[in-house]
């Protein structure tokens, strides 16, 4: 609320600023001639006429003396009007020299009220510009400061809750204790790690749910299986059509049950495929910015990205990258290669660890649901990254390779470009 006053204030000051500005450039004035000094200079010249070239001007008025045929026999200074038509033109005032009742001559008093004015205008307009001028220059400076305190940061919470509503809760939020949204970034990052944990414990209870229907299943079949194969035996060596008929029933029934537990089986394994992809096309530049919000330890040099249109998801694009460095991170905590270039119809990024690798039996196993490798060991994880990064790159028509590179595991990353087939 204080941002917000303050800001109110500096708009009201400046606008306040340039009415006065205004008004100063618009003003005319009225122009006085102070009436003591005049007397005065009217007086000095009637004393000194007979002698008036050794005239002293006794006041701090400029004027010059005419005599009766309008001749210039004096002056206080140069630029002053020399006639009377100048001086009606100019505003200047005009008395009569007179001594004794006689008119011997003019004095023309210089009018300078119009110069001091515009002096005062020039002096009021140059301080109202350097006072507008000082204050948009601290508009702009707090309105930095608002962008780097506020929108930035609101920005990184803005992708933060794109991220956390995609499902990726692997990357923190980074926080920074200097800005008004410390304290709320802070507990925006404790709700991630309360949902990675929900999440966590979700995918444990999915395992577990997905062990017992496993358990169950077999132990369902097993008697299922003896009931069968009993009922055979009967309906073989059943004595009339009656029995046979029953034998057969609990046959069918069983082949029935039998089916059941399959699908309740298989069933566990499809809840993956309700996440949605929407690929569109998209400007290979935003490839960079995916780079930096996943790779968020810094680990890895973002290389230049060739300028081409790409048909992929963002959102889901993204999670790809988060998976990727997360995985790295847990498992390999190294530096990160990239590589990036055109490839037939793609745009593929190579992105390797220097972790050494794994080995070369679990290299098929790793894009397959809750597996993972031996090196996972008190590593917390549901095994779903890479398979669904994988499930992803396909709906998307491009594809996602794992292998082990020169220094460690490295993992392909396949974008279609824009309209090719």
């Amino acid at each position: 609320m204080k941002y917000k006053a303050f800001l109110t204030c500096l708009i009201m000051i400046f606008f306040v600023e340039i009415s006065v500005l205004f008004f100063y450039a618009n003003y005319g004035g009225d122009f006085y001639q102070d009436a003591v000094e005049v007397n005065e200079a009217v007086q000095s010249v009637r004393d000194d006429w007979e002698n008036i070239g050794a005239h002293q001007n006794v006041t701090s008025l400029d004027y010059s003396i005419l005599d009766s045929w309008g001749n210039v026999i004096f002056r206080t200074g140069q630029g002053l009007s020399e006639s009377l038509n100048e001086a009606v033109v100019h505003r200047d005032t005009i008395l009569d020299i007179e001594i004794n009742g006689e008119v011997l001559g003019k004095i023309i008093i210089y009018n300078d009220s119009p110069q001091t004015l515009w002096d005062g205008r020039k002096k009021s307009a140059a301080v109202l510009v350097f006072a507008a001028a000082l204050q948009l220059i601290c508009f702009a400076v707090y309105s930095v400061y608002l962008y780097r305190r506020v929108v930035k940061p609101f920005g990184k919470l803005e992708d933060f809750a794109e991220r956390v509503a995609g499902g990726n809760l692997d990357i923190p939020l980074e926080m920074d204790r200097g800005n008004i949204f410390g304290a709320f970034t802070e507990s925006f990052d404790i709700m991630r790690s309360e949902l990675k944990k929900a999440r966590l414990a979700e995918a444990r209870a999915n395992t577990e749910k997905k062990e017992l229907i496993a358990k169950l299943s077999h132990d369902i079949r097993t008697p299922v299986a003896s009931i069968k194969a009993a009922s055979e035996v009967g309906a073989a060596i059943a004595e009339n059509e009656k029995s046979r008929r029953n034998y057969t029933h609990i046959i069918r029934k069983s082949d029935q049950i039998n089916t059941l537990v399959t699908n309740l089986f298989s069933a566990t394994l499809e809840e993956l495929k309700q996440l949605t992809v929407e690929p569109t096309d998209m400007k290979s530049g935003e490839i960079s910015e995916m780079l930096l919000g996943a790779d968020y330890f810094h680990y890895a040099e973002i290389p230049a990205v060739p300028d081409c249109m790409l048909f992929a998801d963002k959102l889901r694009l993204q999670q790809v990258f988060d998976n990727i460095f997360a995985n790295s991170y847990k498992y390999a905590n190294t530096e990160i290669d990239i590589k990036i270039s055109l490839k037939n119809n793609f745009l593929q990024i190579i992105i390797e660890d220097f972790g050494g690798g794994v080995p070369e039996k679990e290299l098929p196993l790793l894009k397959e649901k809750f597996k993972r490798g031996e090196n996972a060991e008190n590593v917390e994880g549901a095994g779903l990254g890479l398979y669904i990064s994988d499930c992803f790159m396909t709906e998307m028509k491009g594809s996602l390779d794992v292998e082990n590179g020169t220094h460690g595991l490295a993992v392909t990353v396949n974008i279609k470009l824009s309209g090719a087939k």
